[in-house]
């Protein structure tokens, strides 16, 4: 008998081993980024693809990184998105067919928000020293004038300790009163 080659000895392992790392459907090759569009009539088929415009189609630049084709989304997160509309997957606010962002993890509602804030970062900033400000001029007018509540003499059980504080236990301690009426 002769010696498989490594690559049918590979294609066996791979129907015979029970703990595979794969999807139950895997990826298809149209799904897989393609590579990167160099003429235009590439980047209209990379376009068509993604069901995207021509005119919207914009790759990821080639340097490096691997992304391919994949077209290069804007930076919106899922929370500038219309909660109003009818979207196929609502939780995601996410059409059917539509293409993800290369960081969706990063854009999805319970991470970063990238809607403008209601508030200008100055009016922001300024509202925090003032609130920082007026702190720090409390404590240090609470440390310059102390407000001390009054206090009664303590309090001690068994008339004031008589026998542990050492006192004659045949002398009968004086009554305390320790509340005036």
């Amino acid at each position: 008998m002769q010696p498989a080659s490594a690559s049918e000895k590979l294609n066996f392992l791979r129907l015979k081993s029970s703990a595979r790392a794969a999807t139950a459907s895997g990826l298809s090759e149209d799904m897989l980024p393609g590579p990167y569009p160099r003429t235009p009539e590439e980047r209209a088929v990379a376009a068509k693809k993604y069901n995207m415009r021509v005119e919207d189609y914009e790759p990821y630049p080639d340097d490096g990184m691997g992304f391919g084709d994949y077209p290069k989304l804007s930076d919106r997160s899922q929370q500038e998105r219309d909660p109003w509309y009818k979207w196929d997957a609502p939780d995601l606010r996410r059409n059917w067919g539509e293409p993800m962002h290369w960081d969706f993890d990063m854009f999805i509602r319970n991470r970063v928000d990238t809607s403008p804030s209601p508030v200008d970062w100055n009016t922001m900033v300024k509202h925090l020293g003032l609130f920082m400000g007026f702190m720090l001029f409390m404590f240090w007018f609470g440390e310059v004038c102390p407000s001390y509540q009054p206090v009664a003499p303590k309090q001690y059980p068994y008339n004031n300790l008589h026998l542990e504080y050492g006192r004659d236990a045949n002398q009968k301690p004086e009554d305390l009163k320790h509340y005036e009426i």
